[in-house]
């Protein structure tokens, strides 16, 4: 088993909606809980997370990419490209030419690579409106993935993302049950036996069209509002944010 972790990526490598004070960033994700279950079984597993929220898939790259082959890591996860995705303009043929050369690179130094798929996010009216440009990015990585020989987590296929109940209040992260579904398929990808669990959910609350109305208010307000203005400044909300974990190191278990 793989004992030497680096994830690069942007918000969702980061673990963005997955708040805990506890964690570096203020916020846990996928990734830490992979690596906690990986950690549990080899006391000689270590972890970096070099993700910054906010990052466009040329940023990652050129700000992660050589700090994680540094690390000489065995096992690598990568995901990039969704910021741009979200752009008035992408070029997806140019962004994933790009995506797939830092692959190879990854891959040349032996260690076992894992790539991601886009979400469907067919469920909600903003991702539903880029939802041509994800499919098309998702069948280029795919291709990716088998001619550089990667590990792949389906995402596009995991209709329990589809449930807004997995996705925070800013409905574009995932809060504490998607970070954890993710995780879960990773370590399916990896092969680990683990001890996460998928949370169930029932039936969904139906809300009436006032409801609608005054959640959708209170999603511009408190997200919408804030995300504009930041792009209309040039600004990111990683823009004063630094690795959480730069360095690998030991992986402490998280307290639940």
């Amino acid at each position: 088993m793989s004992n030497r972790l680096v994830s690069l990526g942007d918000s969702f490598t980061e673990g963005v909606g997955d708040d805990d004070a506890s964690c570096r960033n203020g916020v846990r994700g996928w990734a830490d809980r992979t690596a906690e279950q990986l950690a549990a079984q080899d006391p000689a597993f270590r972890y970096a997370n070099l993700a910054i929220r906010g990052k466009l898939l040329g940023q990652v790259l050129d700000e992660q990419l050589e700090p994680a082959l540094d690390l000489r890591p065995d096992l690598v996860t990568l995901y990039a490209g969704g910021n741009d995705l979200m752009r008035p303009k992408v070029d997806i043929d140019a962004l994933t030419d790009r995506y797939e050369q830092a692959v190879a690179r990854l891959t040349g130094t032996g260690a076992q690579v894992l790539l991601f798929t886009g979400v469907d996010g067919v469920e909600d009216a903003l991702f539903r409106r880029i939802r041509g440009r994800v499919a098309i990015y998702n069948e280029l990585v795919r291709g990716i993935a088998a001619r550089q020989g990667t590990l792949l987590v389906d995402l596009w296929s995991m209709r329990q993302l589809r449930d807004r109940r997995m996705w925070a209040p800013d409905r574009l992260h995932l809060n504490a049950l998607g970070h954890t579904e993710v995780a879960i398929a990773v370590l399916g990808a990896l092969g680990v036996p683990h001890k996460l669990e998928a949370t169930v959910l029932g039936p969904r609350e139906r809300l009436d069209a006032r409801e609608q109305r005054a959640e959708n208010l209170q999603w511009g307000r408190e997200h919408a509002v804030p995300w504009v203005k930041r792009r209309l400044r040039g600004e990111s909300s990683g823009d004063t944010l630094t690795a959480k974990r730069p360095a690998l190191e030991p992986v402490e278990q998280h307290r639940t």
